[in-house]
């Protein structure tokens, strides 16, 4: 059993699996870690059986298409938080005793701070929260900056790293949420069933 408390957030970060825009992981052992821009991460955890896990969503909302298509699900915080709680509650947590942690929206990029979609991810999720019934001990928004944040499902201890926009780390964040919300454009593609 590893004493998570006695590592460093270097070692801790070499030791965690990455998630992306629109990824979530449940986990009860290894570190979950990821990089935000204006999307929002939250950290959920029951502190009873150490399990937790944590999301990276890029809107608050899902949204439709033309003909009543849903955007890809992921993309959307409402979505994200649902798979994340109902895969914590899968491991063995329950909803009464879970506890969150949340990063995020940044603004990096002038496009984005234009939307606000930042301050209206970080709204969306404390909303839910609060909806919920789950308590926010922690949280770090809004501001210009993208955060590496790190998490330790097992102890429930997060990391955050606020890192000074540069135009490298801009372009590095900015290319993976962009790169996601342009797939999403792209309609989906048409299914074949041929029954025999």
């Amino acid at each position: 059993m590893i004493d998570w408390h006695t590592l460093s957030p270097q070692e801790i970060e070499r030791r965690a699996q990455s998630i992306s825009p629109g990824e979530w992981a449940v986990d009860m052992q290894r570190p979950i870690a990821t990089l935000l821009g204006s999307c929002v991460a939250v950290c959920l955890y029951d502190p009873a059986v150490g399990v937790g896990g944590m999301n990276h969503f890029m809107l608050p909302n899902m949204r439709k298409r033309e003909g009543g298509i849903d955007v890809d699900s992921l993309l959307s915080g409402d979505y994200a938080m649902e798979v994340l709680l109902n895969g914590i509650i899968a491991r063995g947590g329950a909803r009464h005793r879970l506890k969150a942690k949340a990063f995020g929206g940044g603004t990096i990029i002038s496009g984005i701070a234009a939307s606000g979609i930042g301050k209206r991810n970080a709204d969306f999720t404390c909303e839910w929260l609060a909806r919920e019934g789950i308590e926010l001990l922690a949280s770090d928004f809004l501001g210009a900056c993208s955060r590496k944040v790190l998490f330790v499902p097992a102890t429930g201890d997060a990391y955050c790293r606020r890192m000074t926009t540069t135009m490298a780390s801009a372009q590095e964040v900015a290319k993976a949420e962009l790169a996601y919300a342009e797939a999403l454009k792209r309609p989906p593609p048409k299914s074949r069933v041929e029954l025999f």
